[in-house]
């Protein structure tokens, strides 16, 4: 029996589970999809006769006969629906429209203000939904769901951002019930850094049941995949390695009020800090990196330096959930091997033999793509939930 557990660090259940098998687009017969789920013939039937109403599943050429009448086959119709997904960051926003396996099938990109607040935000990432879900040639009524991240803590209960310290205006405010107002489908909304570990996992680690992300930018934060599922937390701030005290940084001030944070020593604007305490021009995590394209010692250092204390946090990391794959994104990622190798240096030193020979400390292949195609996976995994099939067929 096949494990369909597999493919989503979300969970499956219920009708999605029939997803699991079918999202690689490989055609499969009712007895084909009972045997390797274990369920009845009825139970597939039952299933594949509801997404064939949606229009979810769609037959396909038949499969060879072994005596009698070819076998019915089956496959996923990935462009039977849309989904939405936005990346709200702190200066920018990225907005697609996907299928449902996840495929950008139009994507825009601009600058927005987080700080705005809520209603304006909102209200420009739904006029780009708008334009995207048109320019497509689509229906609206296409549309089955929208997942959004947000550069802060979640509530993931009900998708409330709760005391974001970049997002002024945005506390316990209601942003799926607000988006509701204007566009009628389920809307799932996640911390940024989960999303970018999704979106990583579903691109270059399917397989990979334990993974951490690493996003180092004007923060540090990770998102957690273990056992294959996303790990949020009691109050969904699993994987804030930012605040973590480190060795090196005591005495050293950070905005959440504590000394010796990671994100105080490792995150861009502390690098560019660093260096101005040394006489190098470095007014932001941008500056950093042009430096250390054209070869700046100093820059090179320094950012091996941060490398080498996300390294420190990511030890214990490694001994507490043992993943397979480290990912490293975010924008200060764009200094490319100088500060993997950091985090390399310190984690395979000092780690124990066992969890690190088989582990991959890598620079994020999703880049600056992970955080929507996370936020198109939250969404598209409600889509063909059990839940989010009934809702389909409801609005029908």
């Amino acid at each position: 029996m096949v494990d369909i557990s597999r493919g989503s660090a979300l969970g499956t259940s219920g009708a999605s589970e029939l997803f699991q098998l079918l999202r690689d687009g490989a055609p499969r017969t009712r007895a084909a999809l009972a045997q390797a789920t274990g369920l009845a013939r009825s139970t597939i039937a039952a299933r594949v006769d509801e997404l064939m109403r949606l229009g979810l599943v769609t037959p396909v050429a038949d499969a060879a006969s072994t005596g009698g009448r070819p076998p019915s086959q089956f496959a996923i119709n990935p462009g039977a629906r849309l989904v939405l997904a936005a990346d709200l960051g702190a200066s920018h926003a990225t907005i697609a429209a996907t299928d449902l396996t996840g495929t950008v099938l139009a994507q825009r990109g601009e600058a927005m203000d987080i700080a705005d607040g809520p209603e304006a935000v909102l209200t420009r990432m739904v006029e780009i939904g708008h334009d995207l879900i048109d320019g497509l040639g689509r229906d609206r009524h296409d549309l089955a769901a929208i997942g959004i991240g947000v550069p802060g803590p979640v509530e993931h209960s009900t998708g409330r951002p709760v005391n974001p310290p970049i997002m002024p205006g945005w506390d316990r405010f209601d942003v799926p019930g607000w988006v509701q107002q204007h566009l009628e489908v389920p809307v799932l909304v996640d911390n940024d850094v989960n999303i970018m570990a999704l979106g990583e996992r579903a691109l270059a680690w399917p397989a990979v049941e334990h993974l951490v992300f690493v996003k180092v930018a004007t923060g540090i934060g990770s998102g957690v995949i273990s056992g294959g599922l996303l790990q949020r937390g009691a109050q969904g701030i699993a994987g804030d390695i930012g605040h973590v005290q480190v060795a090196r940084g005591a005495g050293v001030p950070c905005h959440c009020g504590n000394r010796g944070c990671l994100e105080a020593l490792a995150s861009g604007p502390a690098i560019a800090r660093a260096l101005r305490e040394q006489g190098v021009a470095a007014d932001s995590g941008s500056d950093v990196i042009d430096l250390v394209k054209r070869g700046d010692l100093d820059a090179i250092q320094a950012v091996r330096q941060a490398g080498r204390d996300i390294g420190e946090v990511l030890t214990a990391c490694v001994s507490l959930v043992n993943p397979s794959v480290i990912a490293i994104g975010g924008s200060m990622a764009r200094a490319g091997e100088h500060l993997i190798a950091g985090v390399r240096e310190v984690v395979y030193t000092r780690s124990m033999p066992l969890a690190t020979e088989h582990l991959s400390i890598v620079q994020s292949a999703a880049a600056a793509n992970a955080a929507v195609l996370g936020a198109s996976m939250l969404a598209v995994h409600h889509v063909l939930s059990p839940e989010g099939i009934d809702q389909l067929a409801a609005a029908r």
